[in-house]
């Protein structure tokens, strides 16, 4: 697939709502693809018959569902205690089932927290490996697929390695890729060993120390080449922005609007610079 077809798509981290006015202006500025992703109090809060009519009189398709992962003492599916992975399952398969009612069929999800010692990681990746399997059975009697995010630092995830041992413990997982995760790896080979586990991407840019979550050109990837190799595994997900619209502290700008996710997009893409936001 060319990334001419991807959809521009945006996670509510941007806004940290589902209201009626979101849909509208993801509507009004191009924004095709909602990823639902709040802070973890208020997913009790979403009410699901509205958002779901919020996005059929607006085109605005809510495609996937970030499942919270934090505080990470209830939410870790890496965890060695047990009770602390059933109930953070119980609470996973909970918003699995309410998201798939109103058509949602992509659930990202951290497969750790952190920060963990080098001598704990080798228990952990098992827990996580059993949880993350026994999550995309009970995804699949929802027709949802669960994805796996490459994360950053002391977390599961943040190597091909780990992505690979993780997703093996069920055919039926997949891989959500962050553009700025990877802190010990390149972004390029992450494509190359493990693309063909795509079916979501989480867009933005970094300056290869830590995630940073800013727009595309304003960090250092390579999207030119990102772009180009995402193509090449096949990717035919959206071209999804995880960049919230406050103003970083390290960069000279402003903070974003919505409309200013399209232009970028296109910049990207296309293979062109991104015009630069003042």
């Amino acid at each position: 697939m060319n990334a001419t077809d991807w959809k521009l798509g945006l996670s509510t981290c941007a806004t940290n709502s589902l209201e009626k006015e979101v849909f509208e202006a993801y509507a009004e500025n191009g924004i095709r693809i909602m990823e639902i992703s709040l802070p973890t109090a208020m997913y009790d809060s979403i009410r699901w018959k509205s958002i779901a009519g919020y996005a059929k009189e607006t085109d605005v398709e809510i495609r996937s569902i970030h499942l919270p992962y934090y505080p990470f003492e209830t939410l870790d599916l890496s965890s060695p205690d047990a009770a602390v992975r059933k109930a953070a399952l119980e609470m996973q398969t909970d918003l699995l089932a309410r998201a798939s009612e109103i058509g949602t069929r992509i659930a990202v999800i951290h497969p750790s927290g952190e920060p963990y010692l080098e001598t704990e990681r080798t228990e952990r990746l098992k827990c996580a490996q059993d949880a993350l399997a026994s999550l995309a059975e009970k995804a699949s009697a929802y027709g949802t697929t669960i994805a796996v995010e490459n994360l950053p630092r002391t977390c599961l995830g943040n190597c091909i390695a780990d992505m690979e041992y993780l997703t093996a413990g069920n055919e039926a997982l997949r891989i959500c890729f962050d553009t700025n995760h990877l802190l010990t790896e390149n972004n390029a080979d992450f494509v190359r060993a493990l693309g063909h586990l795509f079916v979501n991407m989480h867009v933005s840019d970094y300056d290869f120390v830590d995630e940073k979550h800013w727009m595309p050109y304003e960090g250092k990837n390579d999207w030119v080449e990102l772009v180009t190799l995402l193509e090449q595994v096949g990717y035919d997900g959206p071209f999804l922005y995880e960049v919230p619209r406050t103003k970083p502290r390290a960069l000279d700008r402003r903070e974003l609007t919505f409309a200013d996710y399209k232009p970028n997009y296109e910049a990207c893409i296309h293979k062109r610079p991104a015009p630069k936001i003042l």
